[in-house]
């Protein structure tokens, strides 16, 4: 992934960390509420759509792309709730932090030149796959990896209500855009996490996405080493928003893993699967299409859990030869077909 965390100037202070080459060895080897019920109205009318579980066998096998293993599609999942976005739908997002223009193409760009941008990606998107509806959104970060310690020594930068805010607001700028609060915990952890964005999740357009590669266990500072989850720590989040979304009679939630090597998720046989949130386990390696393809076939293809994502950089991936961003059309040719694109 990134590797970027944030020390300097506005958020205890802002530079860009390097970053891992991510994976190399392990791919060749193997506000108030008030504010929120304005936000979500929309949301309410029209997600709740029955599943047709006819409609949703037939689109995990066609997501499996001709697989013959038997991994894809993932057997014995639990059908979801009413509502549910995937798999009938392609989630495609900007990612970011609007404190800096360094984490990715949210706070890269003024709102209406990023909108301007995400929208010719799934434009492109909806070419290429016609038959799948694109869902908009953005994904923040909203709890990130930080260079110093901070008040509590979790070397974490909480970000602030108005600042979710302000990301909620942009995507009203494009009606039924969701948006993902992404928490990078470093020396915290997912538990201790979690409620500080509790009010947000209860919004049913405000879904989480969480990184082990800032998940520092054993105390190490983040962007030394890459961090890891385990399954047990994915069936707490779990719980926690299955929870939420039948006390609030919520649809169900989209849970995005990031993920580039092995050891960032561990016991993947023991992730539990719920009606009430829709997990995707998203390939956040960044490089050359081939390493890309290699680390997607290894750790998400490999280990599978319920919904695949992919991430696409618009700068490191263009760091080494071939020199260019991979394609939706190259994309659609993956086993399985990713349902949630990233683009930072």
């Amino acid at each position: 992934m990134k590797i970027t965390k944030i020390a300097g100037a506005v958020l205890i202070g802002i530079a860009t960390i390097s970053t891992f080459a991510y994976c190399t060895s392990d791919a060749k080897k193997a506000g108030d509420k008030k504010a929120g019920n304005d936000t979500t109205k929309v949301e309410e009318e029209n997600l709740r759509a029955p599943v047709d579980t006819a409609k949703y066998d037939q689109i995990l096998k066609k997501l499996a792309n001709g697989d013959t293993t038997g991994k894809w599609p993932v057997k014995n999942q639990p059908y979801p709730l009413d509502g549910a976005i995937l798999p009938f739908k392609r989630i495609v997002v900007y990612y970011g932090n609007l404190h800096s223009k360094k984490m990715g193409a949210l706070g890269e760009y003024a709102p209406k030149e990023m909108w301007s941008r995400l929208n010719k990606e799934i434009k492109h998107w909806e070419k290429v796959d016609p038959s799948t509806p694109v869902q908009a959104g953005l994904h923040y970060i909203a709890a990130v990896a930080s260079g110093t310690p901070g008040k509590d020594g979790k070397y974490i930068n909480r970000m602030g209500n108005k600042q979710i805010d302000s990301v909620l607001k942009i995507a009203k700028m494009r009606p039924n855009t969701i948006v993902f609060l992404d928490l990078q915990v470093a020396l915290s952890n997912i538990k201790a996490e979690l409620p500080h964005i509790q009010k947000y999740l209860e919004m049913p357009n405000v879904h989480l996405g969480i990184d082990p590669e800032f998940s520092m266990k054993d105390g190490s500072l983040p962007g030394k080493k890459i961090g890891t989850y385990d399954a047990a720590d994915l069936n707490y989040v779990t719980g926690y928003l299955a929870d939420l979304v039948k006390k609030h009679n919520l649809t169900p939630k989209v849970f995005v893993v990031h993920r580039f090597t092995k050891k960032m998720v561990t016991n993947y046989k023991s992730i539990k699967l719920r009606p009430e949130v829709q997990i995707v386990m998203h390939m956040d390696g960044w490089g050359e299409p081939d390493l890309k393809l290699g680390t997607y076939r290894h750790f998400i293809y490999g280990e599978p859990v319920q919904f695949t994502g992919f991430k696409l950089f618009y700068k490191n991936d263009l760091k080494k030869a071939p020199n260019r961003l991979m394609t939706p059309e190259e994309l659609m040719k993956l086993k399985p077909i990713p349902s949630y694109i990233q683009y930072q």
